[in-house]
């Protein structure tokens, strides 16, 4: 009896438990629920006057001086050079001499154990395991899983048997093509550069011979000043789907609508070094007022040059930081397995472009190893008054800087995301200045379509725009006291204070623009000068283009008060 009442009992504790369960289920399965889909998207903004339906014959923009801009569609092969400011001689083997390599990853730029030895590459090797610049991973909410993919151990930093050297400014191309032969190569190219005053040649070795070995050989040459490696780099851009939410939570982020209140960009001109873009976009309808093709080639319209200068300049369906800014297109990427790559060679010819052509702005969303050329080419670009914007790389938290963000002259900007978190491969470092969105931004793609993408390119090229805003409003603005602005005006994230995630913080584009008509004193670091060349008296020349006496190039290292970062001390 006790034995049969205990087996009653346990049927019993059994069959409440069941219909327990069947309860809870029912309950669930009426219950609504949310996507991941509709959780990880940005809300909808209100912005009413520019969310229209999209019109493919959208009218010019409203201004007198934007109306009269000319309408230029992506440049041809021929070059628009003035010839008041440079003469371009040019030598090539055969047309598509400038062609690059097919090899690329749209992600994440390899890192190399002997990145900046004597060979520089990772052909071959496996890729470093370590080399963080001291960032946590953690610190960001967002853990990316770094450069350490198997599948980029093989691609090489720089182009196969490609050597670029400064030659002797007096010898013709028949005594340059001589000079090559001595040495078992061949010109592929040449130019005299203005902004670095040198002659540079792009050569490629013929005869077999290692690399290493002709390039010592050719260093030693009477004729040639310097001889290096033609490094290899990349925009720094993530994933890309066809369709997406068009809610722009970057604008509400990044204060646009309020700044734009106080200026729009108008008559600031920007030069975008990247690949192709859609002028004929109706989101960049009279925005591209002039175009250069670095590379010589006939290609259409890319996907990440479209959306920098969407990021941008957008005025349409969408809104960009600087919806009137004047943008010179600067094609120095070509098309390549995924997305596109360039060469030192053409990022200096590109530089000397846009410098030569009245930019104020320069942005450079790519990333590579440390470039000596490069890097004279940029100090000599800050010393002339132009405010350099570049993408901090998406190379991850195990990543050593890349350049040129890393470079002191240039504005290095991290990626974040729609709750403010770091992006999952955005790069870390003390260099960092600021962050700015740049996880699935919403931006224009070639043939009047859009695109949802990702990747620290786009942050660069929205705090490129809000530089506009400020020279808009003060024109007299060096590029020392533009850093200045922007880093003690943005949105405090991460650790109080300055980090190696977020730099000073988010930029703030109402707060920069409020405070453009105020000019800090900040002080300035000189800029690497060739020898013989004279000192200037000091940083007293403008960003408004007037180059007859070089300025200082801006300085790095800013007031790491994180009292000026709070909302209360603005």
């Amino acid at each position: 009896m006790i034995v049969e009442g205990i087996k009653g009992r346990m049927k019993a504790g059994c069959a409440a438990i069941a219909l327990a369960a069947v309860a809870v289920s029912l309950a669930w399965f009426d219950t609504p629920r949310a996507s991941a889909q509709a959780i990880m998207r940005a809300p909808n903004l209100n912005i009413q006057p520019r969310i229209p339906t999209i019109n493919p014959t959208i009218a010019p923009r409203v201004g007198a001086n934007i109306a009269a801009r000319p309408n230029l569609t992506t440049a041809p092969a021929t070059q628009n050079v003035n010839p008041g400011t440079t003469r371009i001689t040019r030598t090539r083997t055969n047309p598509n001499s400038t062609r690059l390599h097919a090899r690329f990853s749209p992600n994440l730029y390899p890192v190399c154990e002997t990145a900046n030895g004597e060979a520089g590459e990772c052909q071959g090797k496996s890729t470093a395991s370590g080399g963080s610049t001291g960032g946590k991973s953690s610190k960001g909410k967002g853990k990316g899983k770094g450069p350490n993919s198997p599948a980029l151990a093989t691609i090489s930093l720089s182009f196969p048997n490609e050597l670029v050297a400064e030659i002797d400014g007096a010898m013709s191309q028949e005594q340059m093509r001589a000079l090559a032969q001595r040495h078992g190569m061949v010109l592929v190219e040449s130019e005299n550069f203005p902004l670095i005053d040198a002659t540079i040649g792009l050569f490629r070795i013929t005869n077999g011979r290692p690399r290493d070995s002709a390039r010592r050989d050719f260093a030693a040459d009477a004729s040639v000043r310097g001889v290096q490696l033609n490094w290899r780099y990349r925009l720094q851009s993530g994933r890309q789907l066809a369709e997406g939410d068009p809610a722009q939570y970057a604008v509400s982020k990044l204060k646009l609508p309020q700044a734009h209140r106080l200026a729009n960009g108008m008559n600031v001109t920007i030069a975008v070094i990247d690949s192709g873009i859609d002028a004929s976009h109706p989101e960049l309808a009279n925005t591209i007022t002039d175009s250069f093709d670095a590379l010589g080639s006939r290609e259409g319209a890319h996907v990440h040059g479209t959306g920098i200068a969407g990021a941008i300049a957008a005025h349409g369906r969408l809104m960009g930081s600087a919806p009137e800014a004047r943008i010179i297109a600067v094609r120095a990427f070509g098309s390549a397995s995924g997305g596109a790559e360039s060469s030192s060679y053409v990022i200096i010819k590109s530089l000397n472009y846009a410098v030569l052509h009245g930019a104020q702005i320069i942005n450079m969303s790519f990333a590579g190893p440390k470039d000596i050329l490069i890097e004279r080419g940029i100090a000599a670009t800050a010393a002339r008054g132009v405010v350099l914007v570049a993408a901090a790389g998406n190379g991850g938290p195990k990543s050593p800087p890349l350049f040129p963000a890393a470079n002191p002259n240039v504005i290095a900007v991290s990626g974040t995301d729609s709750q403010d978190r770091l992006f999952s491969a955005s790069n870390r470092g003390v260099h960092i200045a600021l962050a700015a969105p740049g996880t699935d931004i919403f931006l224009p793609a070639p043939d009047q379509k859009y695109q949802m993408t990702s990747g620290t390119s786009f942050s660069a090229a929205y705090v490129s725009g809000i530089v506009a805003l400020l020279l808009e409003r003060n024109p007299a603005l060096k590029p020392n006291e533009v850093r200045a602005i922007l880093t003690s005006t943005a949105r405090d994230l991460g650790t109080p204070g300055k980090d190696e995630l977020f730099g000073y913080g988010q930029a703030d584009a109402l707060a920069a623009t409020t405070a453009a008509t105020a000019t800090p004193s900040v002080p300035v670091a000189a800029a690497p000068r060739r020898p013989g060349e004279s000192t200037p008296t000091g940083n007293d020349v403008s960003v408004s283009r007037e180059m007859r006496v070089p300025s200082a190039a801006m300085a790095s290292d800013k007031s790491a008060n994180s009292a000026s970062n709070q909302p209360a001390a603005r």
